[in-house]
């Protein structure tokens, strides 16, 4: 018998007519065994030469349409298949749906008994204050020049010390270590202006479309060398299937028991070597396309069903990217580059995918298949992370990431605190706290270390729901 919240009840997809129009579903290839296509499979695929793709990256910055330039919303009729299998109204925008369609759809999405109820993302809205869902440009925008004046006041110094004689006269080891203190501070400012980057790819920089994506290109284009566009589009979709055992985006998951490394070679030797990948793993993310498709080349599964202006308007972010750090590197020169950018970038990048891990997987998270997962039982397997002084600098990346994922389009980062602690006050009042889950991660590094280390992308059986 097919459940109610099942996303194959004939029920179900009578009654979500009015959402999208029908599309067909085909579900990625499974990395488990497939390893990721060459770049050349995707131009092949596409029928395109390589001097197309080189005269789009020249053109497409006047060849845009201008609804290129929208602000991000989630699930917009008809503009994805992967929304189709959706299991509830939380990944929708409730500002686009009448509310008596908001209360249908509602009342469809009963869980199996096994499972503990959750609350419906229009209740929890509802029990909090109307300010939370506020953007503000100016305090956004003040946030954003603060961040660049941080980078400026720790990367300044570090190019001049790399400029000095005296400096260039020191022994090799000196020069590798003296600069370390500036590496980091100017590492962890880029990792700061990433989360604003973060807020433009959700549309709570400004109400103003153009203003997020100005601020997008600089953040992650530009200063992080992420391509803002082609992040956003994975990084909707993550947040569309959150804790999604199969159909999950920026997170792998193994189940431990299936031995899913057996007779996959390169998938091994990546498990032998994740202590050495650390400082890495996000390039390969951006660059390899594992496990979501190429951030700076458009291929893979995140870019599947995606029409040709979403691949122009990726394009343009990576030739921003492209573009900016040829410049540095045409400027600096290889040696300073590498000391000046590319140490500080791999700061970034390990504080990036050390938060982003951590708050993906804690000792008691669980993972739903399609019989079990809803978007808001999802969104509540996230992890916030106390980092102690490290969570204001960050913008509340850390401490406010539940309440993020279940307002991903709604809650700028700067009214994440007060958004989190109604939401734990309303939840004890309601005997159900045990829904949300907040950790002491003080000592981040030597937690990230033991986690990366005992489970890497492994869950056990046990923390399935199926």
């Amino acid at each position: 018998e097919t459940r109610p919240n099942s996303p194959h009840s004939s029920r179900l997809k009578s009654n979500r007519s009015w959402l999208s129009p029908k599309v067909t579903f085909n579900p990625p290839a499974d990395l488990r065994v497939t390893p990721p296509p060459p770049i050349m499979i995707f131009f092949k695929s596409r029928r395109w030469s390589s001097q197309t793709v080189f005269a789009m990256l020249l053109m497409c910055s006047i060849s845009l349409p201008a609804s290129t330039f929208t602000v991000f919303t989630p699930l917009r009729a008809g503009s994805s298949p992967w929304r189709r299998r959706v299991g509830s109204l939380g990944a929708l925008d409730e500002g686009l749906i009448p509310e008596a369609k908001v209360a249908e759809v509602e009342s469809l999405y009963t869980q199996p008994a096994t499972l503990k109820p959750v609350p419906s993302l229009s209740t929890i809205r509802k029990a909090l204050s109307p300010e939370i869902f506020e953007v503000d440009t100016f305090t956004s925008l003040t946030y954003f020049f603060k961040d660049l004046g941080l980078i400026f006041l720790s990367s300044y110094p570090l190019y001049s010390m790399t400029q000095s004689l005296t400096f260039q006269g020191l022994p090799f080891a000196a020069q590798l270590l003296l600069p370390v203190p500036l590496q980091l501070a100017s590492g962890f400012a880029l990792w700061n202006m990433w989360c604003i980057g973060h807020d433009a790819g959700h549309g709570l920089v400004s109400k103003s479309g153009l203003v997020n994506e100005v601020v997008g290109e600089v953040a992650h284009s530009m200063f992080s060398l992420t391509p803002f566009s082609p992040w956003r589009l994975s990084h909707k979709k993550h947040h569309l299937n959150h804790n999604h055992l199969t159909a999950d985006y920026s997170h792998q998951w193994f189940v431990r028991e299936e031995d899913p490394l057996s007779g996959v070679w390169w998938m091994d030797l990546s498990h032998k070597t994740r202590m050495l990948q650390l400082p890495i793993l996000y390039l390969v993310y951006l660059l390899a396309g594992v496990p979501d498709g190429g951030h700076v080349i458009p291929y893979g599964r995140m870019w599947e069903g995606e029409p040709d202006s979403a691949v122009r308007r990726g394009l343009l972010s990576s030739l921003v990217s492209i573009s900016f750090a040829s410049a540095l590197l045409a400027a600096m020169g290889p040696t300073t580059f590498a000391t000046v950018c590319v140490i500080p970038w791999s700061v970034m990048s390990m504080w990036l995918f050390m938060v982003t891990y951590l708050q993906h997987h804690s000792p008691d998270g669980k993972l739903y298949t399609d019989d079990t997962w809803s978007f808001v039982r999802g969104g509540f397997e996230t992890v916030d992370r106390d980092y102690g002084w490290v969570n204001d600098w960050s913008h509340n990346m850390m401490d406010g990431h539940v309440m993020h994922h279940l307002f991903f389009t709604k809650v700028p980062h700067y009214r994440l605190k007060q958004g989190t602690d109604e939401l734990a006050a309303w939840l004890k009042e309601r005997d159900q706290l045990e829904l949300y889950k907040r950790v002491d991660t003080k000592d981040f590094v030597g937690t990230m270390w033991e986690t990366w280390r005992e489970n890497w992308f492994f869950v056990d059986e046990k923390d399935v729901v199926r």
